[in-house]
């Protein structure tokens, strides 16, 4: 194996001040060095990468293409170590973190508000939620926990069902003609949101009520369901969405239900945890407390 080009933390800390200063002199007093610390440093770096970092002219410095492109990568490492530093501090001695992994519109609509009154409850387990698109992995712990919708199947997971759901076509009331529909199929005039994760939604509920249509897999594209419902919001066409995650515009008139006929997916959502870990504490508190609130299905 190679050797790795691994520069120390202050010779990367005392680039990245003079490329920001342009200036030893001023990255010395900021660093509390001495100039030629600095220098030495930089140099030392320029010698590892077999590139100048800086050019010096007339006795000022300037950044060679190489520092450039560098000092983007530079910045980059320096913010994670800065952040993952904080990330640490921030944890009492009696912490115990759990990394959820779910994906975006189901955290933002279902599992953040079910998630109030965890911290009282359980105050020295710190939660570290992050929005997925991609698989998860549980396997290689890059997750403690996992909500996804799906069929319930994950190699070297526990998987457990909250609830299914009904999908339904929604939009802004606004863009809807004076008259009533007279059947399903004239939502093919308007424009039919797409989402990138349940590609075959409308042609499904078309294809339930007997319709056959060509304009099923047209219309925009987005990559969430939040994104979808902004569209319809916004006026830009008819969003096919799980009704849970637009309860509260359908409550408040801010979207409807253009024509009444709701699709019953055919998965469901998920809570899953890695097998060997079902009985550690702090799984199995975070598992408990969502299976409660998942007990009436979507709504909270």
């Amino acid at each position: 194996m190679s050797k790795r080009l691994l520069p120390t933390m202050t010779a990367l800390q005392c680039f990245e001040s003079a490329a920001r200063h342009l200036s030893f002199t001023r990255a010395a007093q900021e660093l509390h060095l001495t100039q030629s610390a600095v220098s030495k440093q930089v140099a030392q770096l320029e010698d590892m990468l077999q590139h100048p970092l800086f050019h010096r002219v007339r006795r000022r410095l300037q950044l060679a293409p190489a520092g450039e492109l560098y000092l983007a990568e530079v910045n980059k490492i320096l913010t994670q170590v800065d952040m993952s530093s904080r990330y640490i501090l921030s944890y009492g001695g009696e912490t115990e973190v759990v990394r959820i992994a779910t994906q975006p519109t189901f955290g933002a609509r279902w599992l953040i508000p079910a998630l109030k009154g965890f911290s009282k409850r359980h105050p020295n387990i710190y939660l570290d939620i992050k929005s997925e698109l991609e698989s998860f992995d549980l396997v290689q712990a890059k997750a403690d926990v996992a909500l996804f919708y799906g069929q319930g199947s994950w190699p070297g997971a526990t998987c457990i069902e909250l609830f299914g759901e009904d999908v339904v076509p929604v939009c802004s009331p606004d863009i809807l003609p004076d008259e009533p529909l007279a059947d399903a199929s004239e939502l093919t005039h308007l424009v039919l949101l797409q989402c990138t994760s349940r590609p075959e939604s409308w042609h499904e509920w078309f294809e339930e009520q007997g319709i056959s249509t060509e304009h099923s897999y047209h219309g925009p594209r987005f990559d969430t369901f939040y994104m979808c419902i902004r569209a319809a919001r916004s006026g830009c066409g008819v969003a096919m969405v799980p009704r849970f995650l637009v309860q509260d515009e359908l409550d408040e008139g801010k979207l409807v239900i253009p024509w009444v006929h709701k699709k019953v997916s055919k998965g469901s959502h998920f809570v899953a945890f890695a097998e060997q870990a079902g009985e550690v504490p702090k799984i199995k508190s975070l598992v408990n407390w969502i299976l409660e609130k998942a007990e009436g299905g979507g709504s909270l």
